[in-house]
């Protein structure tokens, strides 16, 4: 379970935990299970290796895995059933007997936790340090929670039988986690160090960066793509808008986060509906959406972007996380969710949706969830990345942090496209060098041409 939902185009990087060798001070009176509508206690969370102690209203949260407990520095404070914490995601907790619900603001679903008799003994005092304590936890945190092991072919057993016996320091350590995540090719796995990270991504496709969208893609698609039709910026350019002849909006979508100054769900939501706001008042009566370059943010301002995009209720993708340390087939109940058309303007006519290899997370969410849209959008351009559970943001021993995905984001038929990505409807070259040079945009010519025929 992460405290902010990690998305590589506008990194909102928020430490959860600390190094293993400290512990967390105690809370005020013994963590025992209380009344039964109290949410006094220690919670553990089903898949997400989190425990979440509460103690009259104050909580803290504690990263587990069977060898360690890693507890976060930060110490929430309880307003009615929601807990804040300077620097943190708020999250509402909700007690249902012996069970309980933990919703993070912004985020898409709920996370279930039951009741503790009281704090594991590995929370109560130092954990391990040193180069192989930092290995282990690490191993042993995508041994417990990773889902993509058989798909991908990978026997992390191997892995660990390999690479353990070359750790001599901390020095070395980066480079053997390097080694070990690549194979995984998945964009939500992720090592930072004070002076170095790696992320990685699928084979044959590129990272979206900062500097990629400033420098390459955005002025491709203003010179090439729009031929100088004027294109606005909206939300900390992270989002553009182009009126284009036949009454054709152009909407290019470059993240679900970061729209504002405050990285927090409801004033990114306010800035993201002035936007549409503005822009859907040009009445468009066709629409070309472009998210080849989206490197995800919110799953729930996607939801937000799809209710501004229907006239009717549907169901969107249903998620689930892994749930057993010893099982990797054993998941959770799958979580529905939905897109509800919004009360403000709405756009509900044809639609085309582009897509490509450099689009992540929510950027792949929110394709998921326009597949049932009626009139359905045609997705045309080049696979999705691949990567669309939300991440585990973890510290280790060292003080160092990593990234993790461990769900599994499901169609209606029970489909997940993790690793090889959602599929285009029509397959043109996406941001290739022949397109580049060549002042080619065959993706977006494709979507006119066929917009203009409907």
């Amino acid at each position: 379970m992460r405290l902010t939902r990690i998305r590589p185009a506008r990194r909102l990087l928020v430490a959860v935990g600390i190094a293993a060798g400290l512990v967390a001070v105690p809370l005020s009176v013994p963590l025992a299970a209380t009344a039964a509508a109290s949410p006094n206690g220690v919670w553990q969370a089903d898949g997400y290796g989190t425990l979440v102690a509460i103690d009259n209203g104050k909580a803290r949260l504690y990263q587990t895995t069977g060898i360690s407990c890693t507890p976060n520095p930060a110490e929430y404070t309880q307003d009615g059933t929601t807990f804040a914490a300077d620097g943190e995601q708020s999250f509402t907790f909700t007690v249902r007997r012996d069970r309980a619900a933990l919703h993070l603001e912004g985020d898409v679903g709920e996370k279930r936790l039951r009741r503790l008799p009281k704090l594991p003994a590995l929370c109560t005092k130092p954990g391990a340090t040193g180069p192989l304590a930092t290995f282990d936890q690490f191993w042993t945190t995508f041994d417990e929670n990773y889902p993509f092991f058989a798909a991908k072919g990978i026997d992390w057993d191997a892995v660990r039988a390999k690479y353990r016996p070359q750790v001599t320091s901390d020095a070395a350590l980066f480079d053997i986690f390097t080694k070990m995540i690549r194979p995984l090719g998945d964009a939500h796995t992720a090592i930072t160090t004070p002076d170095r990270s790696v992320t990685g991504v699928r084979p044959g496709t590129t990272f979206p960066t900062p500097d990629l969208e400033t420098n390459v893609i955005r002025p491709y698609i203003e010179d090439t793509t729009l031929r100088g039709v004027h294109y606005t910026s909206y939300a900390n350019d992270l989002i553009g808008y182009a009126q284009l002849p036949g009454g054709i909006g152009y909407l290019r979508v470059v993240g679900f986060l970061g729209y504002g100054d405050v990285p927090h769900y409801a004033p990114e939501k306010e800035v993201l509906d002035r936007t549409l706001d503005t822009i859907l008042a040009t009445k468009p009566r066709k629409l070309i959406l472009d998210l080849r370059l989206n490197g995800g943010g919110s799953d729930q301002l996607a939801l937000d972007l799809a209710s501004r995009l229907t006239a009717r209720p549907y169901f969107a993708y249903a998620k689930r996380n892994r749930n057993d340390p010893a099982d990797p087939t054993a998941f959770t109940a799958p979580q529905p969710a939905y897109v509800v058309p919004t009360s403000r303007s709405k756009f509900t006519g044809p639609m085309a949706i582009l897509t490509g290899g450099s689009q992540l997370s929510a950027g792949e969410t929110f394709t998921m969830a326009m597949m049932n849209r009626t009139p359905r959008p045609i997705r045309i351009g080049q696979n999705t990345q691949g990567v669309f559970s939300d991440t585990m943001n973890r510290t280790l021993p060292n003080g160092w942090q990593f990234n993790l995905p461990n769900e599994e984001y499901l169609t209606a038929g029970g489909t997940t496209y993790d690793g090889a990505g959602i599929p285009p409807d029509l397959r043109r070259p996406v941001f290739t060098p022949a397109e580049l040079t060549g002042h080619r945009d065959s993706a977006f010519t494709t979507a006119l041409r066929l917009l203009k025929q409907r």
